[in-house]
C-alpha cells in the first residue's frame, strides 16, 4: 500500500496576540472515508500555533529559538469533505521559554472542527 499527500495553507492574518491561517480540502489531505484526515488537521494547528510563538521571525532549518512543540492536546470535534478550515492561535501563557496555545480549528459555518492546545519550548 502506498498513500500520498500533499497540505497546503495560507496565513491571513498575524499579530504579536494572534494567528489566522486557511486550509483549503483537497483530495490530498482526506483519508479513505473522504473527510480530512486527523493528521492534516493536526499539522495546521500546531504550525500556526508555532507562528504565532515566532512572533514574525522567519525560521529557517538549525535555528536558535525554534518553538519546539513539548507537549499537545487535541479534541477532534468534527470533520467535513469539501471547502476549507480555518485555525485561529491565540496564546493561553505566553513565556520567555514555554508558550502555552490554543488554535481552534473551524470548518464552514464556524463549526469547531478540532481545539488543539500546545506547549512550546524555545530551542537553543
Amino acid at each position: 500500500m502506498k498513500f500520498q499527500g500533499s497540505i497546503e495553507f495560507t496565513f491571513i492574518e498575524h499579530d504579536s496576540d494572534r494567528v489566522v491561517s486557511i486550509m483549503p480540502i483537497q483530495s490530498g489531505i482526506k483519508n479513505p472515508f473522504g473527510v480530512v484526515q486527523a493528521g492534516a488537521i493536526l499539522w495546521l494547528a500546531d504550525v500556526t500555533a508555532s507562528v504565532l510563538v515566532l512572533d514574525g521571525v522567519m525560521p529557517s532549518e538549525d535555528m536558535k529559538g525554534f518553538p519546539l512543540a513539548i507537549s499537545l492536546n487535541a479534541f477532534f470535534l468534527s470533520n467535513q469533505r469539501e471547502g476549507s478550515f480555518r485555525a485561529v492561535a491565540s496564546f493561553v501563557k505566553k513565556g520567555r521559554n514555554i508558550s502555552v496555545v490554543r488554535t481552534v480549528v473551524y470548518g464552514e459555518s464556524d463549526r469547531i472542527i478540532a481545539d488543539v492546545t500546545t506547549s512550546h519550548v524555545l530551542s537553543t
